[in-house]
């Protein structure tokens, strides 16, 4: 419970870290959102224990129109324009992956649920094609979603998931 915890602290903290045009990050984001059919694709052994089931996750909301949605961030606001420099992206983009990232520790806590011990580190990507992935031991199929954002925050927009089970975790 208590590296749940300590994980969930990580991504709120990296997320303002995004807010305030502070933190480092990966080269990949997205702007440009699709559907929210989860697509499970597993490439492990026939004797992987855990799959996540994809099905709790539905958060039960429509993806968002993006040509007409309500950011809480305008978009030639300061956090905007420090984030698209940094990440060296445009404005629409850091303001899409701004809302998101803030609203991604929804979506992670539900994964987490389901990989539990098996869960070793995660990340968001920030260019055109935003990602949560989350690094899991290998005992977890790998397998993607597209997860609808239900807070209202980030209502309706879209978080792809994608379950690496790359990671080796540690016993300390």
């Amino acid at each position: 419970m208590s590296k749940r915890l300590i994980s969930m602290i990580i991504i709120t903290t990296a997320s303002m870290w995004a807010f305030t045009g502070c933190a480092d990050g990966s080269d990949k984001t997205s702007e440009e959102v699709t559907t929210t059919e989860p697509v499970s694709e597993s490439t492990q052994s026939s004797t992987t224990a855990k799959t996540i089931d994809w099905s709790i996750m539905e958060s039960g909301e429509s993806p968002a129109d993006l040509a007409d949605y309500d950011y809480p961030f305008a978009l030639d606001s300061p956090n905007v324009r420090d984030y698209a420099e940094y990440f060296k992206v445009d404005n629409a983009t850091a303001q899409h992956n701004l809302t998101v990232s803030m609203a991604s520790n929804e979506a992670l806590s539900k994964v987490l649920d389901q990989v539990s011990d098996s869960y070793t580190s995660h990340e968001l990507t920030d260019s055109k094609e935003m990602k949560l992935i989350i690094h899991t031991t290998p005992d977890v199929a790998a397998s993607s979603y597209d997860y609808v954002l239900a807070d209202d925050f980030a209502k309706g927009l879209v978080l792809p998931i994608v379950i690496q089970p790359d990671g080796v975790k540690d016993d300390e």
